[in-house]
């Protein structure tokens, strides 16, 4: 146990230093947030009644599969992983101590957001504030369970990091957060489902709540037992 806490405090500071993370998890999500923000409140007032969920859902979408499968990339594709072997870590240890770091920058810019919200544009406060944590929670924990397959499966940068936008651009065109998903094509719509921000945002906003949380628990249990297998694999290569 001390071995983690000491590796997640190490990881934590390297992201905090990391241009990459600083960008993915704060920077642009907080400047978009600010900037459409009010675009979505002048043109739109009722959009004050989803504003926190929907930007939440881009910075969460933005960190977890921009920002963290590089990270993951480097650990698991040069000779850091060879350090947890030589020094008898777990092979997991990587994937757990940059995921709980990752996580607790994901909440702290979701909590920004939150509080923040209100003040700027009037936003509304979700009416179950333990519920909209919580689901932020398993929203969070999803969106960075695929980002695991994304930097364990992919050994190339250039091929990481369009991979990283092919999921990422649906996450925040089709999951509803721009614009009501009522109003795409169906095939559109239907790939947006496939996307965990679809469901983390119906789950944020409060819609569909049991649908959504049993889609996001199988994401969650699917892409845990396929890290495994490539932790597994990566074991022994």
């Amino acid at each position: 146990m001390k071995a983690i806490l000491y590796g997640i405090g190490i990881q934590y500071k390297m992201d905090i230093r990391s241009k990459t993370l600083l960008i993915t998890c704060y920077l642009v999500p907080l400047l978009f947030f600010l900037i459409m923000g009010t675009i979505f409140t002048s043109l739109m007032p009722e959009a004050k009644h989803t504003l926190i969920a929907s930007m939440t859902v881009m910075g969460v979408s933005m960190g977890a599969f921009i920002g963290v499968p590089p990270s993951m990339l480097e650990i698991y594709a040069t000779d850091i992983k060879k350090m947890y072997v030589a020094n008898n870590l777990p092979i997991y240890f990587g994937v757990l101590v940059l995921i709980i770091s990752s996580f607790l920058h994901l909440m702290l810019m979701s909590v920004i957001i939150l509080f923040t919200a209100p003040i700027l544009f009037h936003a509304a406060l979700p009416s179950n504030l333990i519920q909209y944590l919580a689901s932020l929670i398993l929203f969070i924990l999803v969106s960075l369970a695929i980002s695991c397959i994304l930097g364990l499966s992919v050994k190339k940068q250039a091929k990481l990091t369009m991979i990283s936008q092919i999921i990422f651009l649906p996450s925040i065109m089709l999951s509803g957060i721009m614009f009501p998903a009522k109003f795409l094509p169906v095939p559109l719509a239907s790939l947006g489902k496939l996307v965990p921000a679809t469901w983390g945002y119906a789950l944020l906003i409060q819609e569909n709540t049991i649908h959504s949380l049993l889609c996001l628990t199988i994401l969650f249990i699917l892409s845990i037992c396929i890290s495994a297998y490539l932790l597994k694999k990566a074991h022994y290569e």
